[in-house]
């Protein structure tokens, strides 16, 4: 049991910032994305058995939950109040539940390809990519956290977007 917990506090440490970017992103308050995100890590924990990696990928399926959980949320406000949620861009369904598995098996190899490409990142372009996509940080953060120039660290990040970019365009057809 300690070691579920474990694994579940890695999870939070990893998901629960991420899934409160994404409520904000699609135009919640911070306190309310961070209410909701609290809720879809509860569920996260209370269904964790029902979990299956052959239909998506565990971000797929807590985003999925985190999407499910805007939607209830809006869906018990006032009707005056309520937000059409169905008119959310491409861009703010990361987690469709609704994709095919032919769909998935791409996104599978293209997420194998991103891998790939940023193992080929020298390692200081690496972590500054690290740091403000997958972490979420400011430049100015990691700035100070790796002790650089704030120049360093943009040109950094920039260096290593268009050599992903490369990278991809070879891997992606």
């Amino acid at each position: 049991m300690a070691a579920d917990r474990d694994a579940f506090a890695a999870l939070f440490k990893h998901f629960a910032p991420r899934v409160k970017g994404f409520l904000m992103r699609s135009g919640m308050p911070a306190e309310l994305a961070e209410e909701l995100a609290q809720e879809v890590m509860v569920t996260l924990w209370r269904k964790a058995a029902l979990f299956d990696p052959s239909r998506a990928s565990l971000s797929t399926w807590v985003f999925t939950i985190a999407r499910n959980r805007r939607i209830d949320h809006h869906r018990r406000l006032p009707s005056g109040s309520q937000v059409d949620v169905d008119e959310w861009g491409d861009d703010q369904h990361p987690a469709d539940g609704r994709a095919t598995p032919e769909e998935l098996a791409i996104a599978l190899q293209r997420e194998e390809k991103l891998r790939a490409a940023l193992s080929g990142l020298p390692p200081e372009q690496a972590l500054v990519i690290r740091l403000s996509f997958f972490e979420e940080q400011t430049h100015m953060r990691i700035a100070e956290e790796l002790n650089i120039p704030l120049g360093t660290v943009k040109s950094r990040i920039r260096r290593a977007v268009l050599q992903l970019r490369r990278a991809l365009e070879r891997l992606i057809p």
